[in-house]
């Protein structure tokens, strides 16, 4: 599902950010966050705390959550000549052993080695199935072994063997906080390989208070893949493929977008991931892969206003928000946030686009 338009160059997408305000750690309070809040039809740009978004809904709104859980998918092991080898599982693959395509580095490891985690767990790349990358990687397939052949139902173990993905401008290892906060607290379906962070905000008793408005809740769900930090690279961003995303909208969440619609209540989207997955439904699709690639030019039909944190220059997230304030309110509102010195993408601050 592309969104055809006219030629649109990637440098219209860029924008200077100093490194020190990409946040590293997250907040201790969740919801104390800032909060800039970006008003299209007024042009106004306000200031506050996550907190306090509770004030901006109304009665028989609907907030939509993308309720994916993230996979403790980044594994450290080492060579059997003992040299560190970092793995990421980006997703299991059918078969009768327990078998993931995996990220690999460094790409100086064999393609037929073998990977040790403890004294009875390995995974073997399989060569005929793996290549070098760019960035100093290894893309390929790797098979789980111990004394007896791991099978599919077998796959927590490996898991049990990760920590949290953290995304790769956050420079320095996940920790155990990251676990807890690289999470949000309404996680429940498992899939992910990175978090939804425009929900990590959010408290369970933010929640019940923005409940207490008269505003619905509906949980949706859409597995998060490594194409998230996949850089945009064709100058004509038309060019651009997304890869395909597995989502979910049940019957539930379902129920409560046609309820919003006949009450004519606003529907918000917390994250770019809960966005492209209405917008999905909107065109028809209620659950399956998506592919949608939405910059500016595309008519929004399901979503009214939007969470979300700030995203990199040149990306696709970035693209995305241009398409739903417009380029020059986004560019407008990112530099103020970098004035006010604002804390940025995934463990930063968050924006509120009504």
């Amino acid at each position: 599902m592309l969104i055809v338009n006219d030629y649109m160059k990637l440098s219209e997408f860029d924008y200077p950010l100093p490194r020190e305000l990409i946040a590293q750690y997250p907040l201790k309070e969740r919801d104390a966050a800032r909060l800039l809040v970006l008003d299209r039809k007024q042009c106004t740009i306000e200031h506050r705390i996550f907190k306090n978004i509770a004030d901006y809904f109304r009665q028989d709104d609907l907030m939509v959550l993308n309720n994916t859980e993230v996979l403790p998918s980044r594994l450290i092991g080492s060579r059997v000549t003992g040299g560190k080898v970092e793995l990421l599982l980006l997703k299991t693959k059918s078969g009768l052993g327990l078998t993931f395509d995996a990220l690999i580095k460094p790409s100086r490891v064999k393609l037929k080695e073998k990977i040790i985690f403890d004294g009875s767990t390995s995974l073997t790349i399989n060569p005929e199935r793996s290549r070098r990358i760019d960035g100093g990687k290894i893309y390929g397939e790797v098979t789980a072994k111990n004394e007896v052949t791991f099978l599919a139902k077998d796959i927590e173990t490996i898991y049990n063997l990760g920590v949290m993905p953290l995304p790769p401008y956050i420079k320095r290892d996940s920790q155990d906080l990251d676990s807890v906060y690289y999470q949000t607290v309404y996680a429940q379906e498992l899939g992910s390989i990175a978090s939804p962070t425009a929900g990590l905000h959010f408290t369970e008793e933010l929640i019940t208070q923005i409940k207490s408005h008269g505003v619905n809740i509906a949980y949706i769900t859409l597995h998060i893949s490594y194409s998230t930090f996949k850089p945009v690279k064709a100058e004509d961003i038309t060019e651009h493929k997304m890869e395909k995303e597995y989502f979910q909208i049940n019957q539930e969440a379902q129920s409560n977008i046609n309820q919003a619609h006949l009450k004519k209540g606003r529907i918000f989207a917390v994250g770019t991931t809960t966005c492209r997955t209405l917008e999905s439904y909107a065109s028809g699709f209620k659950d399956g892969y998506t592919d949608l690639f939405i910059y500016p030019g595309y008519r929004f039909k399901m979503t009214d206003c939007l969470i979300t944190n700030f995203h990199l220059p040149r990306t696709t997230l970035f693209m995305l928000v241009c398409a739903f304030a417009g380029e020059k309110l986004i560019k407008k509102a990112y530099q103020e946030a970098i004035d006010k010195k604002y804390r940025f993408y995934s463990y930063g601050d968050a924006m509120l686009i009504v």
